[in-house]
C-alpha cells in the first residue's frame, strides 16, 4: 500500500503529471459546462471535479509549507462542500468559494513553479504552461461568481439570468474565457465596475502570459 502511495506522490511531481492535468482541466473548461447547461450532470459531480483538482495540488509539492497550506485549503474546501450536500441545514456557500478561490491561485502557482524547476524545456513544460492558462480561467470564473454572491451581479446578457450557483459556472467560464483570449463576443458582458476591471485584467493577462512564457521557455531552452 505504501509503495502504490509513494508513486502517487511521485507521479505529481514528474512532467508525465502535466497530460493527465491537460485532459482534467479541457474536461472542466470545455466540457463541463456543456453538461451543466442540458442538466445532464450531478451537481455532486461538477464539485467532485474541482475537489480532484485541489487534490492534486497537494502532492504538487515537496515543500512542507505548501503541503500544509494545500491540505488545509483541500480539506476546509472539502468539509464546507459536505455541509451544502448534507442534510444539516447549514452551509457556507460564499466561504466555500473564498477558500475555492485560495486553493485555484496555490494551485497556479505550484504548478507555474513546476513549470520552469531544473531549467528543462520539453513538451510537457509546454502542456504544463496550457494547463496554467486554463487555470487561470477557471480562477476567473470563480472571481465572478463572488462578485454575484457579494454584490447582486456580475455579468449580464441577453435572456441570461445568473443566481451565482453552481449551474452558472458554465456562464461564467465560458466569459472568462472570452475574456482571457480577448474575443469579446458581446452576448455577456460585465455590469459592475468590479467584473469590468476583471475582465480588463483577465485580457491583459491573456496578452502577456503567452508572450513572457513563450520567451522564458525559448531562453531557457538556448542555455
Amino acid at each position: 500500500m505504501s509503495r502504490y502511495f509513494r508513486h502517487f506522490t511521485n507521479y505529481w511531481l514528474t512532467d508525465a503529471s502535466f497530460g493527465l492535468l491537460l485532459l482534467i482541466l479541457l474536461f472542466t473548461v470545455f466540457v463541463l459546462p456543456i453538461l451543466i447547461e442540458y442538466g445532464h450532470v450531478h451537481m455532486l459531480f461538477v464539485n467532485a471535479v474541482f475537489l480532484f483538482l485541489f487534490f492534486t495540488g497537494i502532492w504538487s509539492s515537496k515543500n512542507q509549507i505548501f503541503v500544509f497550506v494545500t491540505s488545509g485549503l483541500f480539506f476546509t474546501q472539502l468539509g464546507l462542500r459536505i455541509l451544502r450536500f448534507s442534510d444539516i441545514p447549514i452551509e457556507f456557500y460564499l466561504l466555500e468559494r473564498i477558500v475555492g478561490i485560495m486553493n485555484m491561485m496555490v494551485f497556479i502557482l505550484l504548478n507555474f513553479r513546476l513549470l520552469f524547476r531544473d531549467r528543462e524545456i520539453n513538451f510537457y513544460r509546454v502542456v504544463g504552461a496550457i494547463n496554467v492558462y486554463l487555470s487561470v480561467a477557471i480562477l476567473g470564473a470563480f472571481v465572478f461568481e463572488i462578485i454575484h454572491l457579494t454584490i447582486g451581479n456580475s455579468i449580464q446578457g441577453i435572456d441570461r439570468e445568473l443566481v451565482g450557483l453552481d449551474e452558472d459556472f458554465a456562464e461564467y467560464i465560458y466569459f472568462s474565457m472570452v475574456s482571457l483570449t480577448t474575443v469579446g463576443f458581446g452576448d455577456l458582458y460585465p455590469i459592475n465596475i468590479l467584473s469590468k476591471m476583471l475582465s480588463v485584467f483577465l485580457s491583459t493577462i491573456g496578452i502577456l502570459y503567452p508572450a513572457v512564457v513563450i520567451a522564458k521557455l525559448v531562453g531557457e531552452s538556448r542555455r
